[in-house]
């Protein structure tokens, strides 16, 4: 996230979403289909099918924030089996999720070294 940039909350939309979604189509999603404000101090991030993908939404200031990682291997742990569309986690909670922990199962990625891109 931008330094110096404080969250509240961490929500993760447990359906997946289509990826080429941007800034507009997904504050549009967080406010009138899950019925949150994208302007809180808060942090939406979405997956696509394979869950190999996440996007990260907030507001920061006087814009949206928009990022997204790719895994080359492996996948991201995310909720199921909830009712609910989202689920909150602790921001040390989505730092973990990011660097493969399954919030879930308690299992990690495996750790890639790769030497080039090609």
């Amino acid at each position: 996230m931008h330094p110096g940039c404080t969250l509240e909350q961490v929500y993760l939309y447990r359906e997946a979403i289509d990826f080429r979604k941007a800034i507009d189509g997904l504050s549009v999603l967080v406010e009138q289909e899950l019925g949150l404000n994208p302007f809180a101090i808060a942090l939406y991030v979405f997956t696509n099918r394979q869950h190999n993908k996440i996007k990260a939404l907030y507001w920061h200031r006087n814009g949206f924030c928009l990022w997204q990682k790719r895994l080359e291997a492996d996948k991201f742990a995310w909720p199921r089996d909830e009712q609910e569309a989202t689920r909150v986690i602790s921001l040390q909670e989505f730092g973990w999720l990011l660097e493969g922990f399954d919030l879930w199962r308690n299992k990690l990625h495996k750790t890639l070294d790769f030497a080039s891109v090609s």
